[in-house]
């Protein structure tokens, strides 16, 4: 099979892997597409070593495609459904196999190339902002990077429950495309920004903030906490800005805040799963029906990699990159 792998030095090269044999309570998917997501670069940079028993140099944490086998203990999904999931890495391949827990269907409406972009943003929307942060019909949801896949399935989950949402970006063309989507309170958020003075903004715009999904890290934090309302909920998804925040604990403590951190990579199996089962009952209807959908910056052939990567590294594009396996 056709693999995108890791060389010395970050270089990007197709080349001929073996097709993986699927265990007894896993799938063999042949791969359609495969979104590019931040810790992919990571990955690639020599920063974020994928965990024990996943590929060590092929990147891909999300996948759609086609199952081809499975294993004796899987009676669902069979061969020829159309399914997508998350994994520890090795999506970038024209098959992977995955533990059939971690796959949820793809409706017939979706694009199958496209699918490769949608569950990494929007189990990661879900599970931070619905499951964890407990978010509300009615109340009010902060979204750093609002222009990014996981920021765009934010925006989209959120306005499903009837919350208003207040997005950042530090581009004001895509907070203007946010907003088309629908977007109640796009704030600029300018580099070597005041985190009291962007609270502030956010605050004005919105109101106090009573869930806050948090791509960014760094002194984004010291924001969330200032725009917080009473016992706001302050979920840490993401360190692109930082992996260090300056915090007042009196506002902390004041206002009973809870700050968590998640990641879906490191999480184990039957937490995986869990994940993708709620995904699957309450995103995947949304997606069948066109209510919500993924935003595709661009689809890449596998042989373009490269190119694909750098246009996610420049941090010019709106939702996601994909990559085209077929």
């Amino acid at each position: 099979m056709r693999a995108l792998v890791i060389h010395e030095g970050g270089r990007l090269v197709v080349e001929d892997r073996p097709v993986p044999e699927p265990a007894a309570d896993q799938v063999l998917v042949r791969v359609t597409g495969a979104g590019i997501n931040r810790a992919d670069l990571l990955q690639r940079a020599g920063y974020y070593p994928a965990p024990p028993g996943a590929p060590p140099d092929i990147p891909g944490l999300e996948f759609a495609g086609v199952v081809e086998a499975v294993g004796s203990a899987v009676t669902h999904p069979c061969p020829g459904d159309r399914v997508m999931g998350i994994v520890a890495g090795g999506g970038q391949a024209e098959y992977v196999a995955t533990a059939a827990s971690h796959c949820a269907r793809v409706p017939e409406t979706l694009d199958i190339v496209e699918a490769g972009g949608v569950p990494e943003a929007f189990i990661t929307a879900h599970d931070a902002m619905v499951v964890q942060g407990g978010l509300m019909t009615g109340q009010t949801v902060l979204v750093h990077a609002v222009a990014s896949g996981v920021g765009t399935a934010t925006l989209q989950l959120a306005q499903c429950l009837g919350a208003t949402v207040v997005g950042t970006s530090r581009s004001k063309d895509k907070l203007e495309r946010c907003v088309e989507m629908g977007l109640d309170h796009p704030v600029l958020a300018p580099s070597g920004f005041d985190p009291a003075a962007l609270a502030g903004e956010i605050t004005a715009a919105g109101g106090p903030v009573d869930v806050t999904v948090d791509l960014l890290g760094g002194p984004y934090l010291g924001v969330d906490v200032a725009a917080a309302g009473h016992k706001g909920r302050i979920v840490m998804v993401g360190l692109i800005a930082g992996a260090r925040a300056e915090l007042d604990m009196g506002m902390l403590l004041h206002k009973r805040l809870v700050v968590r951190g998640t990641v879906l990579r490191a999480r184990p199996s039957d937490e995986k799963a869990d994940a993708t089962h709620l995904f699957e009952g309450q995103v995947v209807p949304l997606l069948a029906r066109g209510t919500i959908r993924p935003v595709i910056d661009a689809v890449v052939p596998l042989a373009e990699a490269e190119r694909a990567y750098d246009q996610v590294a420049t941090d010019r594009t709106f939702g996601k990159v994909v990559l085209d396996l077929r």
